[in-house]
């Protein structure tokens, strides 16, 4: 019998199963719940990783600044404005530029000794780097 002979509903289909769309599906599943975590962890790694290089951006910044003029900034602003810093640099773990400041012991040297980050809700506490 050829195709056009063969009663209706004994034609050659073509298309996938419901079993063999379901087995594609669990595989894809099953290989998401692998790479997933492992994406948001390198994401999180990554935002600390620009933190400290931010941190260190700063400091740098307020170190010289103070080795120029002999006093510490009384912003941070103030590295911005005598071009120390092109701009004030973005807090990646709290997506701002809230930055907690730490005056030195001597406030007549400025107000600005070091930074460090801002707490948030959404930031991890730090340990020792």
């Amino acid at each position: 019998m050829t195709t056009s002979q063969m009663p209706s509903g004994m034609g050659k289909t073509y298309g996938f199963t419901l079993i063999e769309m379901l087995v594609v599906m669990t595989l894809i599943a099953l290989l998401l719940t692998l790479a997933v975590p492992r994406y948001f962890n390198a994401l999180d790694t990554g935002r600390m990783r620009v933190q400290q290089q931010n941190l260190a951006t700063l400091r740098d910044a307020i170190d010289k600044f103070n080795a120029d003029i002999g006093r510490y900034p009384d912003d941070l602003e103030e590295l911005v404005v005598k071009k120390y810093l092109r701009q004030i640099p973005l807090d990646p773990v709290s997506e701002s530029a809230n930055w907690r400041v730490v005056g030195p012991a001597d406030p007549s040297l400025g107000n600005v000794y070091d930074v460090q980050p801002a707490p948030s809700a959404n930031s991890t506490p730090q340990g020792s780097n």
